[in-house]
Formats: structure tokens, sequence, C-alpha cells
């Protein structure tokens, strides 16, 4: 398994210090979530066209690559073509760059209402055919209503696309649906093309994010699972800082990541 961070997780970086981060971390990707105050990764100035050749030069100097492009393209929601137009975009600048993956979410209703599931496979479809052939796979995250890997696996049971796939954020079905990874792992383990970590814990009621390790979500117990089934692919921590302000700095998180992950990768 190869490791990345999330730039979600660095607002006020810009992209000399995130790559250096990275690259002095011994991490294998970066994963693209907003860069500084630009949001819309095509229009960042390290993936502008002009741009683009030297940023993948220097990260193949690096020994690293852009693990995902993180869209915010959301399918499920009414009036969705703004939100199709920014997953196109993404997978264009994916395909340009040679970035594997775009992550796309599903819906944000409160549960899965049948009509939601149809647009959001309808859609995502569209999307699937849009990357083929550009070695770009669209990754649908469990998150919001396909947290519950029930409603994933029958929405992507009848996907049949070579560059589909999930992003399996473990932190979501465990903390919000009580879905131990055993779980998760049986109902998904054949769509998982790309994994999300994060820790917390809950008190008084409220989820409280922290370091890893410093939580209770079950990250061991999950990359035994990866690894007894053969997943070879990025494991990113998605640290949620441009959301939540307050959270510790992320050059100290960043480094206790790499350090903790590296441990547990050495026990499996």
């Amino acid at each position: 398994m190869k490791l990345a961070f999330s730039t979600l997780g660095c607002p006020g970086w810009s992209w000399e210090e995130v790559y250096a981060t990275a690259k002095d971390l011994g991490l294998s990707g970066i994963e693209i979530r907003g860069l500084g105050d630009t949001m819309f990764a095509p229009q960042a100035k390290a993936f502008l066209p002009e741009n683009r050749q030297a940023t993948m030069e220097k990260l193949q100097k690096g020994n690293m690559q852009i693990s995902c492009l993180t869209s915010g393209a959301c399918l499920g929601v009414d009036s969705p073509m703004e939100n199709i137009e920014e997953a196109k975009a993404y997978i264009d600048l994916a395909a340009a760059m040679g970035v594997p993956a775009v992550r796309v979410m599903g819906a944000r209703f409160p549960q899965v209402v049948p009509t939601a599931m149809e647009q959001t496979q309808r859609l995502y479809r569209e999307l699937c055919s849009y990357a083929e052939g550009t070695g770009v796979s669209v990754l649908l995250e469990t998150n919001g209503v396909y947290a519950d890997s029930k409603a994933m696996q029958e929405l992507m049971q009848d996907i049949d696309h070579p560059n589909a796939g999930v992003l399996w954020d473990i932190h979501h079905p465990y903390r919000y649906f009580g879905e131990a990874p055993c779980t998760t792992y049986d109902r998904l383990k054949k769509y998982i093309r790309y994994v999300h970590v994060k820790d917390s814990a809950v008190v008084r009621g409220e989820v409280q994010y922290r370091m890893m390790g410093y939580g209770d979500v079950p990250v061991f117990d999950t990359l035994k699972l990866l690894k007894e089934g053969g997943y070879e692919g990025f494991v990113s921590l998605e640290w949620l800082k441009r959301w939540c302000p307050d959270l510790q700095e992320p050059g100290i998180v960043f480094s206790h990541f790499a350090s903790y992950m590296q441990y547990l990768l050495n026990q499996l």
C-alpha cells in the first residue's frame, strides 16, 4: 500500500510547501482537494496548461504522483449540470497529467430516495463513459447516504464500466452507520480503488477529529483486510483542516500520519 495526504489538511500551503512536505516524509502521493485559495483544481497555478509539464516532472523526480483529484461534484442534487461540468473538468485535468482517479460524491439526501439513486447512477455512467480510454477512474466516495455500504453496493452493482469504483472513506461507514470494517469491506471489496483514513472519537455526542491513533476508528483492522485482499493502492489521510480550522496544524499531523501508518503497515 502507498501513502498520501489530501491538501484539504493544509489550506494555507502553497504547492511548493505541499510537494516539499510529501517528499520529506517519503510519501508516494499527494491528493488534491484545493490549493491555497483555489478550490477548483484546474485553475490552480501548478495545474494550468503552461505549468503542467514542469509540475509532472517535479513529481517524477521526487518519485511521487498526484494520487487523486478530489472534486466537489455531487451527482444526486437538484440541477446537477454544474456538478457534471466540474467533474468533467477534473477528468480532463487528470487525463492530461496522468492522475489515475477523480473523486465524485453521490447524494446529500438524508436517506436514499429511489429517484435520487437513479439519477446518480445515470450521471455516474455518463462520467465513466466520458473518462473511458483516458486511464482515469471515476470513484464514488462512501459519503453521505452512500456511507451506508448497503446503499453503495446497490448503486454500484448495476454499473458496468471498467473505470468505475469506490473510494472507501473508512471513517464514515464506521462512525455514522455503525459498520465494522469487515462488513463494509465484504460488500464493497470488488469496487474499492482508493482509501481515505482519518480518526475520531465521540465526545458528549459530537464527533471530534483526532490525529491517527488517538481516536477509536479501527484503522489497523481495515489495513489488515486490505492487505489480505491484495489491495496495493493509496491510503490517503483526509485531515479536515480547511473545514475545521481549529484542528491541529498540518506539519504536525502529516508527520505523525507518515510515521504511525508506516508502523501499522510494518505490523501486517
